[in-house]
Parts: C-alpha cells; sequence; structure tokens
C-alpha cells in the first residue's frame, strides 16, 4: 500500500518503538489514529506530530482506551470504522521476564491476554471493515522471540509464538481477500519496555539492542511492501532460520542465557489490571474519547 493511502489505527503508540514508528508514518504521509490508555499523553503526542512533522490536524487523531478491558474492543473498531482505517498495526504489548518459577500467575495471564488475546479479538471485530475495502493491511508487531525461544522468557515468548501463528494462520485464511497479514519480529529494542533486569541480562548475554526507528523504518517498509514476515538482525535472523529448520539444534547454544538469569524469587502478588502502556491510572471503559486536534 502507498503510505499515503494508509488511515493507519496504531495500538501502543506512546511506547518507544510506537512513538517512533507513527512519527516516521506521519512524516512519510500516512493519516494515524494513536491508541494508547492516557488521554493526556496520547493528546501531547498528537499535538507535537502535528507541529513536528508539519501535517493537518486531521491527520492525526487520537482514542484513549484500556485494551486490557474486553468491551473496549468494540469501541475501538467502531470508532476506526467511521473514521475509515485501512490498516491495523497491533504493537501494543507487555514485558514478561525471569524464571518460570518466578512468575506470578496474574502476570503470566496478563502477558498472556494483552499480548495474544486482545490483538486477535481486535482484529476479529475490525475485520468485517477491513474485508470492504479494495485494500487493507493488519500488521502485527511481534519480537524475534516469537520463532526463538530463549531461557528467562517463557511465558513472554508462548505470547509472541501464538501471535506469529495466529499471523500465518490468518494470512492463509484471507489469501482470496484483499486484506493482506503482517508479522513483523524486531530483536532487542533499546526502550523503556526493558527491565533492569533484562538490561543486566542483556549485557550478560552480548545481545545486541537496536534503537526504535530500526523498527520502526522496517515496519514502514512492511506497509509499503506487503512482506508477509521480517524478522530484524543478526544473528537473529540466522537463528530464527536455523530454529524453524531444526529446533533442539540450537538448545545448547544457551548456556550463557541461563547462566545469566535471576535467581528464583518468591511470586509477587500483582492485580490483573493490566494496560498496554505502563503511564499511569488506565481509561474507565465507559469514557473513552476520540478526539480531533
Amino acid at each position: 500500500m502507498k503510505v499515503e493511502a494508509s488511515r493507519v489505527l496504531f495500538t501502543g503508540a506512546g511506547g518507544g518503538i510506537g512513538d517512533a514508528a507513527v512519527r516516521m508514518l506521519v512524516k512519510a504521509g500516512a493519516s494515524v489514529m494513536l491508541v494508547g490508555r492516557s488521554p493526556a499523553r496520547l493528546s501531547a503526542q498528537a499535538r507535537a506530530l502535528v507541529r513536528d512533522c508539519g501535517v493537518q490536524r486531521q491527520c492525526v487523531e487520537w482514542y484513549a482506551a484500556d485494551l486490557a478491558r474486553i468491551p473496549s474492543l468494540s469501541g475501538i473498531a467502531e470508532v476506526a470504522t467511521g473514521w475509515g482505517c485501512n490498516v491495523l498495526v497491533h504493537n501494543a504489548g507487555v514485558p514478561g521476564f525471569g524464571r518460570i518459577e518466578s512468575l506470578d500467575a496474574n502476570e503470566m495471564a496478563q502477558v498472556l491476554h494483552l499480548n495474544l488475546f486482545v490483538p486477535m479479538l481486535l482484529t476479529q471485530a475490525l475485520l468485517p471493515h477491513l474485508r470492504g475495502l479494495p485494500q487493507a493491511q493488519i500488521i502485527f508487531v511481534g519480537s524475534v522471540l516469537g520463532r526463538l525461544g530463549l531461557p528467562g522468557f517463557s511465558v513472554y515468548s508462548a505470547s509472541k509464538f501464538g501471535l506469529r501463528g495466529f499471523a500465518e494462520s490468518l494470512r492463509r485464511e484471507l489469501g482470496d481477500t484483499d486484506v493482506r497479514v503482517q508479522y513483523l519480529g524486531p530483536r532487542s529494542t533499546r526502550t523503556g519496555f526493558n527491565s533492569g533486569a533484562v538490561e543486566g541480562y542483556n549485557k550478560a548475554t552480548g545481545t545486541a539492542m537496536d534503537t526504535p526507528d530500526v523498527a520502526a523504518r522496517a515496519l514502514l517498509r512492511m506497509l509499503e511492501s506487503g512482506k508477509a514476515e521480517c524478522f530484524l538482525g543478526f544473528p537473529e535472523k540466522l537463528a530464527v532460520r536455523l530454529n524453524g529448520l531444526a529446533p533442539t539444534l540450537l538448545d545448547g547454544a544457551f548456556a550463557k542465557h541461563r547462566r545469566s538469569l535471576p535467581p528464583v524469587a518468591r511470586p509477587a502478588k500483582l492485580a490483573l489490571d493490566c494496560g498496554d502502556e505502563r503511564e499511569g491510572p488506565a481509561t474507565d471503559s465507559h469514557s473513552l474519547m476520540n478526539h480531533t486536534l
């Protein structure tokens, strides 16, 4: 799709990759609807995009919703349909890191709900609209860990393996339609998404980290090319390919990663109040907002 013709609904727009990607999209001529939890943050981000990118106000809209609340998703789909969305980018998500014994059940449920179940439901809600368009795209921002399981990322990898599997199956299911389905797999990226423990793990294991702009540029290229899958980084690309061909071949390559994990800790008791960004109280599902600057 020509970027100038795209009207992009972008979840998790306020995150590191999200902020970089929507900025590149707007600069390239796309219209974007930012989706996140905080009205104040979204409004400020939208104003900054209009000012910094030199575009008309109507090119950037925002919609505040808590993706953790399933009833919110129908409101997002309704607004996106009325707005004329023809590209859906699933970028919202939460991290999960640590030995499996240290992870609380609520934390595990949060990762699987937001990283996997929510994109499935929002896709389902928007698909009738997207099917009726002459051209439409659904882009899942996943991870290299959706094809390559690493020690310490068992639950997070499960969510991203599931997301990639959903994208692959959906791509084949919609193969006779005008809706393209794509999966982008960034490697570790230097954003606030990473905890101090993950930063230490990456340093101990020699894991390279990209800037958000690397993933943002790849997303822009995917939008224009329609490529089905793209994984970023070397040796990650090679590892993904080898892991697909012979999954057990790499099992012995991660001893350093196992040794670099934090010790087992007593699971923290977490309330299941999860959102797509760490930015304060969630917007109540009865006060979802759609603002044009």
